[in-house]
């Protein structure tokens, strides 16, 4: 029998409004720029089901309509390609829809992450659940999220997935102080720190956007003021539950990732993975790589 409940729900935030990719994005959801021929937010939940997570609840806001086309049926445009005898490509627009089963809520106003991840309460209830960023991922080879579900299976509590940079990044994102636990690539977070100064940082190991929370972490962010950008911080959420006495809720453990992660939400680095992605594709590279090698020698 499992020390700790089953993670089975998946909660993607997804209302950010895209500013560093305008003009694009006053019509477009930035999750749904299209890395190659599949939109960014696919990956995210194709990462999620890779783990065993099929329920899934997307936090969208406005102009967000087209995430929910995506995950739905498209009737004229099957009934399109079936009097073609398009097969390939039904089969293609038939994989989202089929993926998961996909839930929505809204977050009406712009209120930070943890505000986001607290929209999905109601849906989650008193379960653990992961937390992925609708516009970064994982490649699918690197089963990060997988074993951050294990490290939860293990320790229970909530799990943050680390990943180190030179200390001139730190200030763009949340830094963990960590200790080791015994268990390769598993350290016990001690505090958290969003966007710290270089000299401030704790360590160079940084949150990327994946976490496995405890329920415990409702009760918190419904009482956690607006910290940094005013704006609720879920990073201000999990160092109070790791600074909890007695690790009440758990504690905070993190999983220290050495693999390939994506972030589809910076306009150079989706358009690093968008030419990652074209290679590591046979039907694409045979064509795409020649291409690219010569405007490359051509270039003065």
């Amino acid at each position: 029998m499992a020390r700790f409940p089953a993670v089975t729900k998946a909660v993607i935030p997804a209302a950010g409004l895209g500013t560093r990719f305008l003009p694009v994005t006053k019509a477009i959801p930035k999750e749904m720029l299209p890395v190659v021929d599949k939109p960014a937010i696919q990956y995210v939940v194709e990462e999620a089901v890779a783990a065993g997570l099929r329920d899934i609840l997307m936090v969208t806001g406005r102009a967000k309509g087209a995430l929910e086309d995506h995950f739905d049926r498209a009737p004229e445009l099957e009934q399109a390609l079936k009097a073609k005898g398009d097969d390939e490509r039904l089969a293609r627009i038939w994989e989202p829809v089929e993926l998961a089963t996909v839930h929505y809520t809204r977050q009406s106003i712009p209120r930070g992450l943890g505000h986001a991840v607290l929209c999905a309460a109601h849906h989650v209830g008193q379960e653990p659940f992961a937390v992925l960023l609708g516009d970064d991922f994982i490649h699918p080879s690197d089963p990060l999220l997988r074993h951050m579900i294990e490290v939860r299976d293990e320790f229970g509590g909530s799990v943050v997935a680390l990943m180190e940079v030179d200390s001139e990044q730190v200030s763009q994102y949340g830094c963990a102080a960590i200790e080791p636990t015994g268990t390769p690539d598993v350290v016990t977070v001690t505090d958290l720190v969003e966007k710290p100064a270089p000299a401030d940082a704790p360590s160079n190991w940084i949150i990327i956007g994946r976490y496995v929370c405890d329920p415990a972490v409702f009760e918190v962010l419904e009482r956690t003021p607006p910290g940094r950008g005013n704006e609720i911080q879920l990073t201000d959420a999990l160092k109070t539950l790791a600074q909890m006495p007695g690790s009440e809720g758990g504690g905070v453990r993190g999983v220290q990732f050495r693999g390939r992660r994506f972030d589809t939400g910076n306009p150079v680095d989706y358009l690093r993975t968008i030419v990652q992605f074209a290679l590591e594709r046979r039907d694409v590279a045979a064509e795409f790589l020649p291409w690219l090698r010569k405007y490359l020698d051509d270039l003065p």
